[in-house]
């Protein structure tokens, strides 16, 4: 298989799961309720977000802010999309770290994306929280993104300057 479709493949994986789970809550969880899985420490919430990811200006979006989100979301997945697929050559020389990240946030991006053209709000339901500390409430395509993240960052450190040239690349004098 050509390498240029395998960060594709991730991402529609990612997409795929994100859908399966969103659909469950939806057919299954009326929304705010809450189903403990640990107690003291994860429950499923079934909540709508129109805000960004982890909830973050939930409460003041608007039609307007849900628009601009779209566009916003579209501009960067065509880019990532792009780069993925016209620079696979160069990405597929890089630590895997690169390509797979951007692949988990092409995915994770789209799964939003599509929930916000549908719906104009975000299913969100994984709940983690300890005490007084509770962190906002999430999805899979947030969670595929928050791990992508971290592999860039990964990436970053475990690149080692510049690229040396292959020897096949030649050197010049």
């Amino acid at each position: 298989m050509d390498a240029r479709y395998r960060p594709f493949i991730v991402a529609g994986a990612v997409v795929a799961l994100d859908r399966v789970t969103k659909l469950i809550i939806e057919r299954n969880v009326t929304t705010y309720d809450v189903y403990t899985v640990i107690p003291g420490f994860f429950e499923i919430v079934h909540t709508q977000n129109r805000g960004i990811a982890f909830g973050l200006f939930n409460e003041g979006a608007t039609d307007t802010s849900a628009i601009v989100l779209i566009v916003f979301s579209l501009i960067i997945l065509g880019f990532i999309a792009s780069l993925l697929w016209h620079y696979s050559r160069v990405i597929e020389s890089e630590h895997w770290t690169l390509r797979y990240g951007l692949a988990l946030i092409l995915g994770g991006a789209v799964g939003n994306v599509l929930d916000r053209i549908m719906h104009g709000s975000v299913t969100d339901f994984l709940d983690f929280f300890h005490g007084h500390w509770h962190f906002p409430i999430f999805n899979v395509a947030d969670s595929a993104i928050t791990v992508g993240a971290g592999l860039l960052l990964l990436n970053l450190w475990v690149a080692k300057g510049p690229r040396q040239p292959k020897p096949s690349e030649g050197a010049q004098s």
